[in-house]
């Protein structure tokens, strides 16, 4: 397997809801390392890694994000009959949570699962055609009992569940499908900008960092950006493609295969203009292809680095991603690649005299 796909390959695979990103966050340090001066946590557990000059007086601090966690569920409770309830972690919707696969991290190693629904033979015609409440779902893990889950299982409340949806080359091979997308593409995006500007003399200090905990309100941006005090914020994101049946233009603008985007709108942030137009400048010199989105929904860690301190100039730039917020994400490949080639030209230019004319609002 080449070396970008078996990158992308291992950050989807790996388990890691809001909360729990400790394996993401174990494999991003590994990735990082030998490309940073220096690797840190803050304290909720985000992954600051600097790159480039060191920060000195006159050196502008440019953040790199990209969250680390994914959607998933916790333990509640295991009923007497050794089913699991469970609470929500993100935005999931309910009939995406439907008879899917699971797996349990438990103290005792991961225990696979299913969310179990009533068949539709015993369904009433009207029950038929309804979405069923999240609180009428449960696990399915083959437990006896409530004592057989939490004794040979080790299943315990607060327990966190993550998709079991494995990486998958689509035909052609071009295509990738997985979970996680949101955001481990951004995570893939970090590393690749890291290695592509390894060797480079940096007008910058950089900071890649991984987030923690975006999917339950951007919580990890928000104190990364107080340690790192970005002067410029990018923050690296799944995109909402719009290319497939049942979802309209008006609603989403993003298609796989016509390059990175960048968000003109959603509903936690507009960018910063000078920013957008120099990213539009540098995806022209680079000949990188360029999409824009607007939405009317949408949340991102780029809201919380542009509220830091007096204020950040920032930009989300995104992978377009089709099925978001569900087991199965599919993302192009070459949107990826052209991603990191972007980025990387757009800190390149960030010395300190387009810095300050980025920041400044004459």
């Amino acid at each position: 397997m080449p070396e970008v796909t078996r990158l992308l390959a291992a950050l989807a695979n790996a388990p890691g809801p809001s909360g729990f990103e400790g394996p993401v966050r174990a494999l991003l340090r590994e990735e990082l390392r030998p490309h940073a001066t220096e690797v840190t946590t803050d304290g909720l557990g985000s992954l600051v890694a600097r790159l480039g000059a060191p920060p000195g007086d006159g050196v502008p601090r440019v953040m790199l994000s990209a969250h680390m966690d994914e959607l998933g569920l916790l333990v509640r409770r295991v009923t007497p009959e050794g089913f699991l309830k469970f609470q929500t972690l993100g935005g999931w919707l309910d009939q995406a949570l439907i008879n899917q696969r699971w797996t349990v991290l438990t103290r005792g190693g991961p225990v696979p699962g299913v969310s179990g629904i009533k068949t539709v033979h015993v369904m009433t015609p009207e029950a038929r055609g309804r979405v069923f409440a999240r609180d009428e779902l449960f696990l399915d893990v083959g437990a006896a009992n409530a004592e057989d889950a939490t004794e040979r299982l080790q299943v315990r409340p607060g327990d966190p569940v993550v998709p079991d949806s494995p990486f998958q080359e689509l035909a052609g091979g071009r295509l990738y499908l997985g979970k996680a997308w949101d955001d481990r593409v951004g995570c893939g995006a970090l590393v690749g900008v890291a290695r592509a500007l390894a060797e480079a003399a940096l007008p910058a200090t950089v900071f890649a960092v991984g987030t923690v905990q975006e999917e339950v309100g951007l919580r990890g941006a928000e104190t990364a950006s107080r340690q790192v005090r970005p002067d410029i914020g990018i923050n690296l994101e799944s995109g909402v493609a719009g290319d497939y049946p049942g979802i309209t233009a008006d609603e989403a603008q993003e298609r796989l295969g016509a390059g990175p985007a960048v968000f003109l709108h959603d509903s936690s942030m507009l960018p910063n203009l000078a920013l957008r137009d120099l990213c539009i400048e540098v995806a022209r010199e680079a000949e990188v292809p360029l999409q824009f989105n607007v939405l009317t929904g949408y949340g991102q860690d780029g809201a919380a680095m542009q509220r830091h301190g007096a204020g950040t100039p920032t930009i989300n730039i995104a992978v377009p991603t089709r099925y978001l917020h569900s087991h199965h994400g599919v993302i192009s490949r070459d949107d990826f690649d052209h991603a990191v080639r972007l980025v990387a030209a757009l800190v390149r230019r960030l010395d300190a005299p387009t810095v300050a004319r980025v920041r400044a609002f004459d």
